[in-house]
Order: structure tokens, then C-alpha cells, then sequence
């Protein structure tokens, strides 16, 4: 295992409660919250007190188990049936992130050979081993991209795709923290990604808990640093990747493709295996969630836009496989995706 520090955690199961840090308090508070209900779990993952694919996944997965627990109190002969809303309400809670569905499915798989006993032990189970799959996975995956960036490297990240974003560790700064302990990282750049500003509240933050040297920067300044030769790489994460390699992730990813291969940057998509989507043939076909008006034209509660703009806020946009130098996952790289090369690994 990588020796490099990774002590976040965003989510934790004790008590048999899920806890959630409240990501929306970070930087200033670091706050869990306790959940014991799967409706109250879907509306966190709505409202943004966890965010990023793996870990909406993981967090789900283990609201799974408290629908379960739920039902079988209320009828130990229904509970399949009873469960069925909680599952469709988690299925709603945010559309982009194919994690969210991966991690239902995947835990719905185990309703079959259940039958009428207690569904929480064996649910529970599973929902902690999707937990630590993801920890390994991120480990596994730093090691993988960080053995493709050169000495001595100044990274570009967008938005948080770190131990916040995931399980632990993180995937596109599981790969920074990995090249920082290897001591080929040099220094990270992090947008400040609004308008929801994770690289200003989440990424800074996180990498400064580890010590690990970061200049915050606004999202127009990108450009001029790899005009500057100050940009080594661009690395990010993904809530989606469609069966030719389109990549949708964070709103500004993709202008940061188009600038970084102007200017001669590598970019790099990290990512695990359940982020791949073979339902979908293209980008073209993912749904971008939108998100309310208020979050553009406020700030911290107070409003900087005219009164009644009209406003267009994605949350994601999607990257042609084309601008994607390397995709990195737990299975191993591919670099320059095209579907032949992805349909590998489905």
C-alpha cells in the first residue's frame, strides 16, 4: 500500500448508522451527519453533503441496507416489495453519476438468494465491500497514473476527485498523492470550480491536510498557466465514461481538454471501472443534470446578479474521447480510448 498519509474519510458506518460529512460546511466545519433513513440519504446525496461518483455509490449502497432494515421491521414476508420506493428514490437522487445505479444494482443482486430472512447482515456486507473496493481501487489506480508523470511535475486538477469524492484516497489525487510520495509531483494547481467551488472548499482543503503543495487558482486562469509552461498535466475524474471514451465530468472539464491539447499538456481521466458505461454508445447520450438558478447568481447567500437574469447552470459537460490522452482504472491504462479498446474491459 501506498505510504503516502490518507486519512479522510467522508463516509463511515458505525453504530449502524451512515455518517456523511457534510461537505457543503467544508473548509470552516467538519461536520457528520447520521442517517438512518434511506429517503434522508437520498436527499443528502441531492443537497450536496456527498458528492463525486464513487462516493454517491458507496453512500447509497449502504442506504440500501437502512431501506432494508426499514422494510423487514415492517414485514419480514414483503420486505422485497416495501423496499422497491427507497431504491427509486436513491435512482433519482442525481442522474449523471452511472456509479449511483452500479452500486443499487449491484446491491439489489443480493434480494434474490435472501428470501425472507434478515436482509442487513448479507446487505451489509456487500455495501462494506463496495466500500473497500473503492479504497483499493484508488490506491491501485495512484500507482498506475502516477507511474506515467514525468519528475519534477506541476499537475492541473478540476473540481474534487479525492478521498471526499470516494471511498478514501481519492482518484484523480489518489494519483497526485501517490506521484507526490514518489517525488515526482511538484506542486498541484486546483481550480476553484464554480460555481459550487469544490477546488476551493474540497481540493485545497484536502490537500493541504496532507501538506502537499497547492496553489488555488480561478477557473479562467488555466490558459494562461499552460500558456506559461506551468502545466504538466491535467488530471481529473469522472462521473461517466460511455463506451467510446467520452468523458463527462465536472462542468469546465472540457475546456480544459481544448487548452491542454493546444498547449501540448497530457490529460489524464481517472476512474474506476464502475464509472464505465456500456449503454451507452456516446457522450451524446448522457443525461446532464441541472441544477437551480441560485447557485450561479449568489455567493454564500448573498446575490451578485441582476435581479431575473436568465441563467444556464449543467453541472457536467462531456469530453470526446479524442481530447483524452490516458484513462486510468483499477483493471490498467488505456491510452487514447477508442470503443475497440474500451469494449476490453466491459
Amino acid at each position: 500500500m501506498n505510504s503516502q498519509q490518507d486519512s479522510i474519510r467522508a463516509i463511515i458506518w458505525q453504530d449502524q448508522q451512515l455518517q456523511l460529512l457534510d461537505q457543503r460546511k467544508l473548509p470552516h466545519e467538519q461536520i457528520y451527519l447520521s442517517f438512518d433513513d434511506a429517503a434522508e440519504v437520498a436527499q443528502a446525496i441531492r443537497d450536496m453533503v456527498v458528492r463525486g461518483a464513487p462516493a454517491i455509490g458507496i453512500a447509497a449502497a449502504y442506504a440500501v441496507v437502512l431501506a432494508a432494515k426499514t422494510a423487514y421491521q415492517q414485514n419480514p414476508q414483503r420486505w422485497h416489495s416495501l423496499i422497491q420506493p427507497a431504491l427509486q428514490q436513491l435512482a433519482l437522487a442525481r442522474p449523471t453519476a452511472v456509479n449511483l445505479m452500479w452500486a443499487l444494482q449491484r446491491m439489489e443482486s443480493n434480494f434474490a438468494h435472501i428470501g425472507d430472512d434478515d436482509p442487513v447482515p448479507v446487505l451489509l456486507a456487500e455495501a462494506q465491500q463496495i466500500h473497500q473496493e473503492d479504497i483499493a481501487a484508488n490506491y491501485t489506480m495512484g500507482e498506475l497514473g502516477a507511474a506515467l508523470l514525468p519528475q519534477n511535475c506541476c499537475v492541473l486538477t478540476h473540481c474534487n476527485a479525492g478521498a471526499l469524492a470516494t471511498g478514501g484516497y481519492g482518484t484523480a489525487l489518489g494519483v497526485v498523492r501517490s506521484g507526490y510520495a514518489a517525488g515526482k509531483v511538484v506542486h498541484v494547481y486546483a481550480d476553484e470550480t464554480r460555481p459550487w467551488w469544490q477546488g476551493s472548499r474540497l481540493t485545497a482543503w484536502e490537500l493541504m491536510q496532507e501538506n502537499i503543495p497547492v496553489t488555488l487558482i480561478a477557473d479562467s486562469v488555466a490558459a494562461s498557466l499552460m500558456q506559461r509552461g506551468k502545466i504538466d498535466w491535467v488530471i481529473v475524474g469522472a462521473d461517466r465514461i460511455t463506451a467510446n471514451g467520452d468523458v463527462a465530468n465536472k462542468i469546465g472539464t472540457y475546456s480544459l481538454a481544448v487548452l491542454a491539447r493546444h498547449h501540448g499538456v497530457k490529460f489524464m481521466v481517472v476512474a474506476p471501472i464502475s464509472t464505465l458505461d456500456a449503454t451507452l454508445d456516446s457522450g451524446d447520450s448522457i443525461e446532464i443534470e441541472q441544477r437551480p438558478d441560485t447557485e450561479v447568481v449568489s455567493c454564500h447567500g448573498q446575490r451578485i446578479a441582476a435581479n431575473n437574469v436568465a441563467v444556464w447552470n449543467p453541472v457536467f459537460d462531456v469530453t470526446p474521447a479524442e481530447l483524452v490522452d490516458f484513462i486510468v482504472t483499477e483493471k490498467g491504462i488505456i491510452h487514447q480510448p477508442t470503443h475497440d479498446k474500451l469494449s476490453l474491459w466491459f
